[in-house]
């Protein structure tokens, strides 16, 4: 619910720009180079969701360093990359997780039925007698 709200599109162009320090124009070329995709309503009107003021403060923070937007673009693909990685690496280790805790139920049982037929086995050899005349009948 939290991600959905950050991708909600809730600012206008000149709201964005104001709450990043940006020419709307600014914001405009970047979209145009794809750095940063605002939803559009059915008027047509950009509007931006916290992710992309957040996406936008980060290519504040690389061109600031003197990263031009070729190594911006590059920067930020490796993130969404490395986001991705970590999403899956996650999913795999809650998997082994599942995995392990079903191998243990699985031995767990195994462990129990191979008990209560050692216990069978020994109540018959104790009572063979009586038992074998009762199956005898």
């Amino acid at each position: 619910m939290v991600g959905e709200d950050r991708d909600r599109p809730v600012y206008m162009i000149s709201v964005a720009a104001e709450l990043t320090g940006m020419h709307p124009q600014t914001l405009r070329a970047y979209e145009t180079r794809g750095l940063v995709i605002p939803q559009r309503t059915n008027g047509n009107t950009r509007k931006y969701s916290q992710a992309d003021i957040e996406k936008l403060e980060l290519i504040n923070e690389l061109t600031d360093e003197g990263i031009n937007l070729a190594g911006v673009i590059r920067i930020m693909d490796l993130q969404g990359r490395l986001e991705e990685r970590d999403k899956e690496v996650d999913d795999l280790h809650n998997r082994v997780r599942r995995l392990a805790d079903r191998v243990h139920e699985l031995e767990t049982r195994e462990s129990v039925k191979s008990l209560v037929e050692d216990e069978t086995t020994l109540a018959i050899r104790r009572h063979g007698g009586v038992l074998g005349e009762i199956l005898d009948l």
